[in-house]
């Protein structure tokens, strides 16, 4: 039976064997605190931008 480091490894080298590589991704952490109050602050800049409509209707069809 193998462990889980040597399964991890065998399915790492068969992504690397396909072509893929890892890559880390850091995200905003949204349990933070003020991390709302942030995100509504920055929404409420883009509400009426032109620029930030046609994006979303761009991003909705």
């Amino acid at each position: 039976m193998q462990t889980v480091r040597e399964r991890v490894r065998k399915r790492r080298e068969a992504l690397r064997a396909a072509g893929l590589r890892p890559v880390q991704i850091w995200v905003p952490d949204t349990r933070a605190p003020g991390f709302a109050e942030e995100a509504r602050r920055q929404c409420l800049l883009v509400q009426n931008d032109p620029q930030e409509k046609e994006s979303l209707e761009w991003l909705e069809s």
